[in-house]
Parts: C-alpha cells; structure tokens; sequence
C-alpha cells in the first residue's frame, strides 16, 4: 500500500509526498530512481522491490524478489542500472535492472567476505566494487572481470564508505569511532591518515569532492566536518541531534548538509590544566596545589567557546554557539557568556520531524526528493526544495 500526500509548498520545511507502507519488516536501505519516480528497496524480510509511481499518485511493485539469505546494504548505479546487493553471508550478488524497471537480471556474484556485507559501493569511473564487511576487511573488485583486485585490514567492523575518484582515496569509518583514509590503487592500497574525533562508531558518512570536505555521523549524536582540502586539519563539530545520527546527504549546489538520527567558528582545542584557568583553584587530581592551598580539588571542565579548561563556580553558564556546530546549550565560561551576542546565537540549523524513527535516508538532488525509512516499516518520500534551497 502506498499513499500519495497533497503537499503544501507554502510552508519553509519538508513537504510529505508519498509514503509507501506495504512492508512486513523494517527497509534497511532505500534508494530514489532518478528521472522515473520510483523507489529501489531492500527490506529485512529479504526482499528486494523496485516500485514505480502509478498514474493514481500512488507507487506499485513493478519488481519483487525475495533473496535466499537477508541483504545488509545496496548500491545502485542509475546509469547501467547496475544493483549491487552485500548479502548476510559475506556474498555481494549483482542484478541488472532493464530500462522499464520490470524485470531483474542476475549478473555477477562476488564471494566477498567471511562475514556480513556492512557497506558495498560501485565505482563506475573505475569499474570498481568496494566492500567492507563485519569480517574487518576492506576489498575492492574489478567489476568486468570480478577478480579481487586488493585488501586492506582495518581495526574494526567498517560502517561508513565513500570514495574520491579524482584522487582515489577511499575513506573508511569504523565501529570504534575513527576514520580511515586510503590511497587506492590497482592492486594495493596506502595508509595516508586517520581521524579520531568521536566517542561512539562511526554510524554515516558523506564525501562533498568540490569543496573536498567529509562528513562523519555518529552514534555518540554528533557530526564531525573535516576539511580534507584546507591541508589544516580543521575541524567542526556540529551538536544537533539527541540520539544516533543515522545518515547524512549533502546538496552540493546550496552547500548544505542533511542529517537524520534515531531521534526523528572552529572548534577550540580542549585544554588540559591542573587548575581552573579562571580562579586558578586546583584539580581534584592536583595533590600538591590541593595540600599547599587547603582546598578541596575541583573537577575539570571545559569552556565550548575558548577551550579553556574550567571549574563549574567559573563555567556555571550554557548558551548556544551555532557557528561552532553546537545548536544546543552548551557549557561555557563566564566570560564567554558574556561575550556572546544575540547575532552569535542565530540557528545555523533548521529542525523538523519525520515522524517516524529514522534507520536510512537517501537525497537525490536532481528532484530535491529525500527518502527516509523507519522503524515503523513505513518508507516516506519527501520534497526537500523549501528547505534545500
């Protein structure tokens, strides 16, 4: 069953299209077809659907597969209509959609990893299929012959994949909360960096390659953007979601990130000191200071704003600092407090709810349509352009 929802353009926030609802478990991945009005679905019940949108309004199966093992990720290729499925098992198996999106040919079967497939990814420029699994394996195979062309080991089970082609750096994001970044070549691979900067694994990420800036989401409800071309090492730390941020999706011709979660300036270095750097009373870890001055060690806290570190008596204010990612209240000095101006506290963001649980979204910027599947099973298709604009 899928209904079709007259939208209201007037109002700055997503506009509900559609919402398809005919799925007896949870769509683990999604995808919009471009330039036909459908929808590409892998659900949990191992099924694989592609619907089409009917004359009604309404969107129809025009294809329905069940698999023999669950699918775990997908990717689409719209120009060969090339679907690439990871497969419980560690298989990736490969379908060809024909041009009306009726039919669903078998191509290719890659026995890629011990494991589950947590992320598959087609590279068409390359010819190349990157995968990772639960197995810790990064692989990537020539997608005309279907050999293993290399391998890379990595700390912990991948979550996040994507791919430069200009440079041919894969970047790689992990259960234990870092990111990997690779220098692919033909047959072997380089370490060239990684990034650590969150408390939680690694959940989404998102590659811009013109302004050649990453985005990584996390299960710790933060999103890190690490400008890659800047050579810097900059930074941001962007504060917006109460629970697991689930994906992200970046319209590169406005510049803006979208981000969904379970929950429907620069950063400053923090900065270590054995006292407050304010009042200057001591640390509770600061034996000699507590002795020499009599007094009871504090707890080390930090300022959002300047990065200092801080004892609550001299950070017992919170404010927002949307231009430093944080959207919500956060600690910060007394000073700082004072500091900040009302034009400092202006939303950076914009909030709206889904109405359901998000578990993956998918934005396809040739129609401004976003796609986001729930825990309730239901798939909703929304229309983005008063909001991405």
């Amino acid at each position: 069953m899928a209904a079709e929802i007259l939208p209201q353009p007037q109002a700055r926030k997503p506009c509900l299209l559609s919402k398809i609802e005919a799925f007896q478990d949870v769509v683990s991945t999604a995808v919009i077809i471009p330039k036909e009005d459908g929808v590409i679905s892998v659900s949990e019940d191992r099924t694989i659907r592609v619907w089409l949108k009917r004359d009604s309004g309404q969107y129809w199966p025009s294809v329905y597969h069940t698999m023999t093992t669950s699918c775990s990720c997908m990717s689409f290729n719209p120009e060969t209509r090339r679907l690439s499925l990871g497969m419980d098992t560690g298989s990736i198996q490969e379908f060809i959609l024909s041009e009306d999106y009726n039919k669903m040919t078998p191509a290719s079967t890659y026995q890629a990893h011990q494991g589950r497939v947590s992320v598959v990814l087609f590279v068409l420029e390359m010819e190349w299929l990157l995968s990772t699994g639960q197995d810790k394996n990064f692989n990537w195979h020539c997608s005309e012959s279907g050999q293993q062309l290399g391998t890379y080991r990595t700390a912990a089970w991948v979550s996040g994949l994507q791919f430069d082609v200009e440079t041919r750096h894969a970047f790689v994001g992990d259960q234990s909360g870092q990111v990997t970044i690779l220098k692919l070549e033909q047959d072997s691979c380089s370490l060239v960096t990684t990034f650590k900067g969150h408390t939680g694994n690694v959940t989404a990420l998102c590659w811009d390659p013109v302004q050649r800036v990453l985005f990584s989401g996390s299960s710790d409800h933060s999103i890190i953007m690490w400008d890659i071309g800047g050579r810097k090492g900059t930074a941001i730390e962007l504060q917006g979601h109460n629970d697991k941020v689930q994906g992200l999706c970046y319209a590169s011709h406005t510049r803006q990130l979208i981000s969904c979660s379970s929950d429907g300036g620069i950063t400053p270095e923090w900065l270590d000191s054995d006292s407050c750097q304010k009042c200057e009373q001591p640390f509770f870890w600061n034996f000699k200071q507590m002795w020499d001055s009599k007094k009871i060690g504090l707890r080390q806290h930090h300022c959002r704003k300047c990065g200092q570190a801080v004892c609550g008596k001299c950070s017992s204010k919170r404010s927002t600092i949307p231009l430093m990612g944080f959207e919500f209240e956060v600690r910060v000095c007394d000073s700082c407090h004072e500091s900040i101006t009302d034009e400092d506290r202006a939303p950076t963001a914009t909030f709206h709810d889904s109405k359901h649980s998000v578990v993956y979204m998918h934005y396809e910027p040739t129609t401004g349509t976003l796609l986001t599947s729930g825990s309730d099973k239901v798939v909703k298709l929304w229309d983005m352009s008063p909001v991405v604009s």
